[in-house]
């Protein structure tokens, strides 16, 4: 029996990483970014990328665009 992986929704904010949990599995991942922008404002311009299996986990990394200077 396959048994499903948990999500972990990574932000990176100033360098730092913020690990949240998944509120609700059933939640497409931008469901997910619009739930945790009430608290997180920056991820309202935050871009999810591709999932990635690590630790037993599939992770998604929210990035944001704001603040980044080239």
């Amino acid at each position: 029996m396959a048994t499903q992986l948990t999500r972990v929704f990574i932000l990176v904010d100033r360098g730092q990483e913020i690990s949240l949990t998944d509120p609700n599995p059933q939640w497409s991942p931008q469901a997910v970014l619009n739930f945790y922008s009430a608290n997180y404002p920056i991820l309202t311009t935050a871009k999810i990328s591709a999932p990635v299996i690590k630790d037993d986990a599939v992770q998604y990394r929210l990035e944001t665009v704001i603040g980044t200077k080239g």
